[in-house]
């Protein structure tokens, strides 16, 4: 039995644990096989060519986890439903700014009618201003 490659091996699991938990101790904690081997710290190439099974096993560790660690799977998937959510808002505004603006817009043309059409500036024409209405807001 080779002590020197069981313990390559020990150092490799416990580095691929930590990473896949979230709690890196000697890299960025970035999912990748650089991270890992730098993580277990040992060469890129002893993942690479000595224990591709390791090397492998965490590469479909990561595709599991989508490549984000367990401690951050709850944190990643709030963010994907913040980024949606503000999505339909920023739609939901924009539509909303459109409505405002035919609105200023058929505002604007009832007011310049409305202008030419008043009975001192149209003699003899049949529209009206009406006197205001009583109300909360007006005494009468």
């Amino acid at each position: 039995m080779n002590t020197g490659t069981d313990a390559e091996r020990e150092a490799i699991q416990a580095a691929m644990q930590r990473l896949l938990d979230g709690r890196p101790q000697r890299s960025t904690g970035a999912l990748t096989v650089l991270q890992l081997a730098a993580e277990a710290d040992v060469k890129r190439w002893v993942l690479t060519h000595k224990h591709r099974d390791l090397k492998d096993e965490f590469e479909k560790r990561r595709d599991d986890a989508d490549g984000i660690p367990a401690a951050f799977q709850t944190l990643h998937a709030r963010a994907r439903d913040a980024e949606a959510a503000n999505s339909k808002l920023t739609a939901e505004n924009r539509r909303l700014r459109e409505q405002v603006e035919v609105y200023a817009q058929v505002i604007h043309e009832l007011t310049i009618e409305r202008e030419r059409r008043l009975p001192g500036q149209n003699p003899g024409g049949n529209i009206r201003a009406l006197p205001p209405r009583p109300g909360p807001l007006t005494e009468g």
